[in-house]
């Protein structure tokens, strides 16, 4: 009897011990933590074989360069405040991350098995991606230290004077659950650019379920392709403090309940009109906002941001396209009216209540209805339509349009955009395919 009470009593501290391993992911036996004490990483290289784990902020000093092989993943050490953990490139540093479609780079929670062990609309799990350059910002002396890391930490500076300043490569990456609270109204996004050059490649990019921006860009110049923006607690894509750069083929997707906006753009900060103005480029964005909150826009300008936006399909958000108005000589009105902002040849639907009118809104004090109405005549001046194209964000998982949308493009003249016969990200090709992960996410939260 006493030998079937011991074995029944193993059975079950068997069981239990085999259920707790379902549910708590433990990292393979050999696993590297990865600490800075100021050294930086070194001019290393990781590889897939290498179970990283990073704690705390580990940077890439000046002068070093890290690369980081297809498939490998690297995990970060969970912590909120002093204690979170982020991978900062610092100025004069290079990251050299180009993942493969069959093998993405995929930087995540260290409790992520890749396999379930993370409940799905988690966020801010631990900080982010920090990439620190070289290129202008409109700030008194055209550098500055980066959010979301202490002042007191020098490498966190950035900014300068070279605009074809080089950061490394990033291609087929896949950043989840960052975004984690510095202390209180300083989160780090997903990933965060500040003043890098447009010699850094940047492509085929995930950010899944970030606790604050999706990207946000500090100045500079650089320029991005095939981006996803999935489920960030604040907004997809943020620009400010004189961003030239350019992108085309954006993906960006609001969680339910979201307050922030698809686009925020912003100029400097004190004073606002300091040069060079916040223009960026951007072309096909398809961004998918949400019916459910009053709070967010797909398109917020401000502090004498200006910028084009064309080719793209916004859809499902109660607010449209909203500038600020002033009554100063460069405020993102006037912006538009001397042409350095643009917002032309898009495709709305379910945006305000869908009619021209009330999607393009400004936002000011003191600028009177004929002012009001010429921003919301340009709805129809500027070649916009509102249209279903077959887009739906909450009730179905459908991101590709159903019907054609090449008709009405805007003509580029620049030649870093490819030519595409559509508006929005996709055409016949969806580039998101084989590597992101983003699909997966949005199944389970739309069931």
């Amino acid at each position: 009897m006493k030998y079937r009470i011991f074995f029944v009593w193993m059975l079950l501290i068997l069981l239990i011990s085999k259920s707790c391993r379902k549910s708590h992911f433990e990292l393979p036996v050999g696993s590297e933590v990865i600490t800075d004490k100021g050294r930086g990483t070194g001019t290393v290289t990781w590889n897939k074989e290498m179970n990283l784990v990073l704690e705390g902020f580990v940077f890439v000093n000046d002068g070093q360069v890290l690369t980081i092989e297809p498939g490998t993943i690297i995990r970060f050490k969970a912590g909120q405040g002093a204690t979170a953990s982020a991978l900062i490139v610092a100025r004069g540093g290079k990251i050299i991350a180009n993942g493969t479609k069959d093998e993405p780079i995929v930087f995540t929670a260290k409790s992520d098995d890749l396999n379930g062990s993370i409940a799905k609309d988690a966020t801010g799990l631990w900080g982010g991606i920090l990439i620190l350059g070289r290129a202008p910002l409109n700030t008194d002396f055209g550098k500055d230290f980066i959010e979301g890391i202490p002042a007191s930490e020098p490498r966190g500076e950035y900014g300068g004077s070279l605009i074809d300043d080089n950061s490394g490569e990033l291609s087929f990456i896949s950043i989840r659950y960052a975004g984690s609270t510095l202390y209180h109204d300083n989160e780090i996004n997903g990933l965060t650019l500040g003043g890098v050059g447009n010699a850094t490649k940047i492509e085929n990019i995930e950010i899944i379920n970030s606790a604050d921006d999706g990207i946000e860009i500090f100045g500079g110049t650089v320029s991005l392709k095939n981006i996803i923006s999935f489920h960030s607690d604040d907004d997809a894509i943020d620009y400010d403090l004189g961003y030239q750069g350019k992108m085309q083929f954006v993906l960006a997707v609001q969680a339910a309940g979201n307050a922030g906006n698809l686009i925020e753009g912003s100029g400097a900060l004190d004073p606002v009109y300091q040069k060079p103005y916040s223009i960026p480029y951007l072309s096909n964005l398809t961004l998918i906002g949400n019916q459910d909150t009053i709070a967010g826009k797909v398109i917020s300008l401000n502090r004498f941001a200006g910028g084009t936006i064309v080719n793209s399909i916004m859809v499902e958000q109660q607010l449209g396209a909203t500038i600020e108005y002033t009554n100063a000589s460069t405020d993102c009105y006037s912006q538009w009216l001397t042409g350095k902002l643009k917002i032309e040849n898009n495709v709305h639907y379910n945006v305000g209540s869908n009619i021209p009118d009330s999607i393009f809104k400004l936002n000011g004090i003191g600028m009177g209805d004929e002012l009001i109405q010429n921003w919301a005549d340009y709805f129809e001046l500027g070649n916009n339509e509102i249209k279903d194209v077959g887009i739906s964000a909450q009730i179905e998982f459908n991101y590709l349009p159903k019907v054609s949308t090449g008709d009405n493009l805007y003509n580029h003249t620049d030649t870093w955009f490819e030519t595409t016969n559509y508006k929005g990200a996709f055409g016949t090709y969806d580039w998101t395919e084989g590597w992101s992960s983003f699909d997966e996410h949005w199944t389970k939260n739309i069931e």
